[in-house]
């Protein structure tokens, strides 16, 4: 099974235009500046979402074209927040990372879960997407993790873990090894994204 997801990863870059490549790199390398807290994690994932909307239009998948300008509304209020640190407090510096409160992780869960309900209902009447709840899913959890990105908050590496497995389940199930390897890198940056917040807001701590 192994070397038939290598197989496939390198048939779609044989197969694949240089834009999509370039989306798919600067996917991987915006989530890698994330885990690291980069600024940089925010003009990369402009790039990167711009190209994927261009490729959703050639593809005529409009819907998906347009949940990208929603990726890039959350990128641009996301670099706002963190190279604006001073609105959360006075003499800071740096945006830091915290946690949400118990009640705060319940309300994201409850948007983001009525948010998919309720823009699945609407792809399935409206629409010609053929997953419509797959893709409400994963366009809702995807943008609530968005926004908690934006504020540094820890469990934005869940969200993300969650949207990256339904990823990995949905294409295995179609045989769409080649994707399966990519989510797959996708949850190990998740996992490692976490990890190092964690470590972040830990130190943060300590010396505070």
């Amino acid at each position: 099974m192994l070397s038939e997801i290598l197989y496939q990863i390198g048939a779609m870059v044989v197969d694949a235009g240089t834009v999509q490549i370039a989306a798919v790199v600067l996917g991987l390398l915006g989530v890698g500046l994330a885990v690291r807290q980069s600024l940089w994690n925010f003009p990369v994932g402009l790039v990167q979402v711009t190209l994927t909307a261009l490729i959703f239009y050639d593809q005529r998948l409009y819907a998906d074209m347009t949940l990208q300008s929603a990726y890039a509304v959350a990128l641009v209020y996301g670099w706002w927040c963190w190279t604006h640190p001073a609105s959360y407090g006075a003499h800071r510096t740096r945006l830091p990372v915290t946690c949400l409160s118990g009640t705060g992780r319940l309300v994201a869960v409850a948007i983001a879960g009525v948010g998919a309900l309720l823009w699945g209902v609407g792809l399935a009447h409206f629409g010609a997407d053929p997953l419509p709840y797959r893709d409400a899913f994963i366009g809702a959890f995807g943008l609530v993790a968005q926004a908690l990105a934006a504020h540094k908050k820890l469990e934005v590496w869940f969200g993300w873990l969650v949207v990256n497995v339904v990823g990995v389940v949905v294409y295995w199930q179609v045989e769409l090894y080649g994707f399966v390897g990519l989510y797959i890198l996708y949850i190990v940056l998740a996992v490692a994204g976490w990890r190092a917040w964690r470590r972040s807001m830990m130190r943060a701590s300590t010396v505070g």
